[in-house]
């Protein structure tokens, strides 16, 4: 019981939950900018067969097949805009932009091409049918592959503490260099109980998310084909 006294003192916890809402506010920003920029890039993808098409080609393939640790480096250490806690943001967006549109374009190839025509015979335009008819379709079908890339943007910006950037897994490790400066002579129990700590609130986030979108979906009688998709 003394070990957690010394380790959550009412500073350290305002350190932790600062840290805490800089991951779920940088998670909450990563996912909404990377599902417009997924979307576009799906939808340039799969029906856009020239320049774009084939830029967004390039563009997911790149960001897909290598690391994202790689892509925050390069985006911390050689972009010259704001602080490096927006640059980690930035990279992570890029990268997650990527799968969201693979995510986001098997989807839309999921979607009966019969619905174009039949789009198409009621007046709706191309971008009217896109925007009306496909894509509200297309996202109720990858719900639960696009909650399971939200649950994965959470984890990975644990990556940002290998650039000291403040976000939830930095802070909290970080108090194992500040307890002896509080004059508490840290242990191997200390550093068990802070990891395990850090494990847990991930598994609270994460598994409530999954929970949450179990609860939703199986609302929908086509549940169990989303899934298979």
């Amino acid at each position: 019981m003394n070990i957690f006294a010394e380790i959550f003192t009412p500073s350290n916890c305002r350190f932790i939950v600062l840290g805490l809402l800089t991951t779920l506010l940088v998670s909450v920003a990563t996912v909404f900018f990377s599902v417009l920029f997924g979307s576009f890039l799906a939808l340039c993808r799969n029906y856009e067969k020239k320049l774009l098409g084939k830029a967004a080609s390039v563009y997911i393939e790149i960001f897909r097949s290598t690391p994202l640790l790689l892509w925050i480096l390069v985006c911390v250490f050689l972009l010259p805009l704001g602080t490096s806690l927006i640059r980690g943001a930035l990279a992570l967006t890029l990268y997650t932009s990527s799968v969201i549109a693979e995510i986001v374009r098997g989807g839309l190839n999921s979607i009966d091409k019969g619905q174009f025509e039949a789009a198409r015979s009621q007046g709706f335009n191309f971008v009217q049918t896109l925007v009306f008819i496909v894509l509200p379709q297309c996202f109720k079908r990858i719900v639960p592959s696009l909650m399971s890339q939200i649950i994965t943007t959470i984890k990975d910006t644990s990556f940002f503490a290998q650039f000291a950037i403040g976000e939830f897994f930095f802070n909290t490790k970080n108090l194992m260099s500040s307890l002896p400066h509080d004059g508490v002579k840290i242990s191997t129990a200390h550093i068990f109980t802070i990891f395990i700590f850090i494990a847990l609130v991930y598994f609270v986030i994460n598994f409530s998310l999954s929970c949450l979108v179990r609860r939703v979906s199986k609302s929908d009688p086509d549940y169990e084909l989303h899934l298979e998709q």
